[in-house]
């Protein structure tokens, strides 16, 4: 997507008197961050023992009840272990930000459109990581260690 047009794209997002400085898009693909380190083995150890559990179970005589109950974990360790990874890609290509003259723009969702709008002049803390390729993280508002610890991930309540 050229710069044009994101800026089209976030025109009917702009009031009249508003004017738009920079508009981007976050990196695109599959992305490993600091936080695969934990997240990866976790997720290997997860969904090996939930498909360990279902498979034993369900060659086995054991109530149907235990054959349903390891569905979600099976699933869940699908998601943790692959689907993550595509999920987040797709909502980095959904997303594009903005910074006007009063405000920041983030526009973003995989199956209905989010758009988060912050003031400028109430925004606390700014804070921009840029690495040696010019790439980086601005991060806006104060900064949590948990959040930097576990980057990129959503879980409910996160």
């Amino acid at each position: 997507m050229t710069n044009y047009e994101i800026e089209n794209e976030l025109k009917s997002n702009l009031s009249t008197d508003e004017k738009l400085i920079w508009a981007g898009k976050p990196k695109a693909g599959i992305l490993f961050r600091i936080s695969d380190t934990f997240l990866i083995p976790f997720s290997l150890l997860w969904a090996g023992f939930a498909v360990f559990w279902e498979t034993n179970i369900i060659t086995t005589d054991a109530p149907f009840f235990f054959k349903l109950w390891g569905i979600p974990f099976v699933l869940v360790g699908l998601y943790i272990t692959i689907g993550r990874f595509f999920i987040d890609a797709k909502k980095r290509s959904n997303t594009v930000y903005a910074i006007t003259s009063d405000r920041i723009i983030i526009k973003t969702g995989i199956f209905s459109r989010e758009i988060k709008s912050l003031n400028i002049r109430t925004l606390s803390d700014i804070t921009i990581s840029q690495k040696s390729d010019n790439s980086g993280t601005i991060t806006l508002g104060p900064t949590d260690f948990r959040n930097s610890m576990m980057q990129g991930i959503e879980w409910p309540g996160a």
